[in-house]
């Protein structure tokens, strides 16, 4: 998946910019960079609807998506330019997502939207989902 994600950063006229791939316990490393004060401006994840630790842990993602995210919070820049979410959780809907999203970047303004993920059919012209996504953007707000 960071090849592939390396890939399309090279595509999208990215490869030189600082992009950093996470491949150990997302949770851990998110708590080690706020004790380090370290700041992103942009987080795209992917979390899984469930997942075990090597020390047996368990990762749900109704449970634990909402704390998990509060501490992403935490290592946004005082500027942050996006936070994307991906889920292929059947029990979240893009309407829970963006609304978790967006209450949890109210502070910073912007605008957020979510809606289905779809793969294209080719021989009938209709779409298979397959997931939903969530985008907080910084900017001004799409509401009058």
């Amino acid at each position: 998946m960071v090849q592939w994600c390396a890939e399309n950063a090279k595509l999208s006229g990215l490869a030189g910019h600082p992009i950093r791939y996470i491949v150990d316990d997302c949770g851990k490393f998110v708590q080690r960079e706020a004790r380090r004060g370290h700041k992103y401006d942009a987080i795209i994840m992917d979390p899984p609807s469930f997942g075990r630790g090597a020390e047996g842990q368990v990762w749900k993602l109704e449970r634990d998506f909402w704390p998990f995210i509060e501490s992403c919070r935490t290592i946004l820049s005082d500027q942050p330019l996006f936070f994307l979410v991906n889920s292929y959780t059947t029990g979240f809907s893009p309407t829970i997502l963006t609304s978790l999203l967006s209450r949890l970047m109210k502070s910073a303004g912007g605008h957020c939207y979510g809606g289905e993920l779809a793969l294209p059919i080719t021989d009938d012209s209709g779409v298979l989902p397959c997931g939903i996504y969530a985008r907080w953007e910084a900017g001004k707000s799409l509401r009058a």
